[in-house]
């Protein structure tokens, strides 16, 4: 190859394998040289399985039917391309820490669902990336390895709950890599590291649907440096039927599928009808503001979309002063399932033991109350956006954040913080609905994203969308500084 293997992008690669001018082995030999040469720096891996992927790169080219399964993209969509499960997702025999010292040297014996789709799927993984304990915080900072940092600037983080995830991405270190996003944990992470993260609608993931959790809230997708990288991974995180078609695992999957998403970005965006707001269901309750510089970025994707054609409206919700304590019950209430008692509680870090401690006191008549205003909170959303086709807000109200800007010993004021950095996320995946974040700009010289929320099941739009702005604004072409000395923004 002219070029190193990193920089062709995770399209361009596929291509390569599917026309045998690349091996599996080769690119996953480039990708553990990366890891090796980054020792820990990004804080992006827990655990590293070199020697699993090279077997198991070597078993993808043994295969009998390797070369039909080079070529059918359908079937195989990421035969022989690198990942890494969140640390959230068990795979059997390999160690699994939930980001938590309390499950250090926990092995299971299984692989979560996701695991095994994205194996069928053909795809290699690394290892397990870096999340903050049980995936709860927005912010990558736990007790079992370095921090996860974003690689356009010294000593800040790169988000949560995907936080190593998206700093493997923006370091070169994988070409894309699956998150999950229960309050913007793949949104917050991929705007923090200058990339695209995809939150599916609720449904639309078999393996990653959101049905089964409280509230339906957390729900799996892609990270990547480009809309069509990421429309190819979603790709094969969608479990599919030998005709290609998805798969069900419950009565509720997501409307109006597209057998692939990658071949969607064939068809061009339509003219859209775009709202716009910088509002925050949290704002009831703490001081929400946002940055100036952010401001200004999203002030520019707003006049960018204008000068393409859209038709841009204001549109702002109602205030929802029931939503503060819905979440944060609901919230709270998730993490008092940790299963943990007594003294291994002790374990736990400071937040953590604060949710589930609190959680552990809320009734079933106040989960169910909570349950029910979320609902509520769902249909009124989705009418109140049902004149536009999408909704644009910022991704995050502010830049990344130092590591350590979090209070790490009071859970309140932490929550707060929380919010103040991310509120325009956690309500999108409340409503189900799913969300976009792209990577238009920078603020003080660190990535800012917007956020597009399409309609129910809409994600096609979401990422013609964003492959049309990415054509205006070319922002795979941007390198952090650590980029082998590649561009500069």
């Amino acid at each position: 190859m002219s070029q190193e293997l990193h920089n062709l992008g995770a399209v361009r690669q596929r291509q390569l394998l599917a026309s045998g001018e690349l091996s599996p082995v080769a690119l996953t030999s480039a990708y553990l040289a990366r890891l090796e040469a980054d020792g820990g720096a990004a804080g992006a891996f827990i655990t590293v399985t070199a020697d699993r992927a090279l077997e198991r790169a070597r078993a993808l080219e043994r295969e009998p039917s390797s070369a039909s399964r080079r070529g059918d993209r359908h079937q195989a969509p990421l035969w022989g391309m690198p990942f890494a499960d969140k640390d959230l997702e068990p795979r059997a025999d390999v160690p699994t820490s939930f980001g938590s010292r309390a499950f250090a040297g926990y092995v299971p014996e299984e692989s979560s669902p996701l695991v095994e789709t994205m194996d069928a799927a053909g795809g290699i993984s690394l290892g397990k990336t870096n999340t903050p304990e049980f995936g709860l915080p927005a912010y990558t900072e736990n007790a079992v390895a370095p921090p996860a940092v974003t690689p356009w600037g010294a000593g800040l983080g790169a988000g949560g709950s995907s936080g190593g995830a998206a700093a493997a991405v923006a370091a070169g270190l994988l070409p894309f890599a699956p998150g999950s996003d229960g309050g913007g944990s793949i949104r917050i992470p991929a705007s923090a590291c200058g990339l695209v993260g995809l939150k599916p609608s609720r449904g639309r993931v078999p393996d990653g649907s959101g049905v089964g959790s409280l509230a339906g809230l957390p729900v799996s997708g892609p990270i990547a440096r480009s809309t069509a990288d990421a429309a190819l991974l979603l790709d094969g995180m969608i479990a599919r039927r030998g005709d290609g078609s998805q798969a069900d695992r419950s009565a509720l999957t997501a409307p109006a599928g597209e057998r692939s998403y990658l071949d969607a970005l064939d068809e061009p965006v339509r003219k859209l009808r775009i709202g716009f707001n910088c509002w925050s269901p949290w704002s009831t309750e703490y001081k929400i503001a946002l940055d100036d510089e952010v401001a200004a970025v999203f002030d520019a994707a707003k006049e960018q979309l204008s000068r393409l054609g859209h038709e841009l409206v204001p549109v702002t919700p109602t205030d929802a002063p029931d939503y503060f304590d819905a979440f944060r019950t609901v919230w709270q209430a998730g993490a008092s399932t940790i299963p943990l008692e007594g003294p291994a509680l002790e374990a736990l870090e400071p937040l953590t033991r604060w949710l589930v401690g609190v959680g552990r006191t809320k009734g079933a008549a106040e989960l169910a109350a909570s349950l029910a205003s979320l609902a509520a909170f769902e249909r009124s959303i989705i009418s109140q956006y049902s004149d536009v086709d999408v909704v644009l807000t910022p991704t995050l109200a502010m830049t990344p954040r130092p590591l350590g800007w979090f209070d790490a010993g009071d859970g309140e004021r932490n929550f707060e913080q929380q919010c103040q950095y991310t509120p325009y996320t956690s309500y999108v995946n409340v409503t189900g609905l799913p969300a976009i974040t792209m990577p238009v700009g920078f603020a003080n010289g660190l990535p800012a994203g917007v956020q597009a929320i399409g309609r129910p099941g809409d994600e096609a739009t979401l990422l013609r969308l964003s492959l049309q702005l990415e054509r205006e604004i070319d922002w795979p072409s941007r390198y952090p500084p650590s980029w082998d000395g590649a561009a500069r923004p």
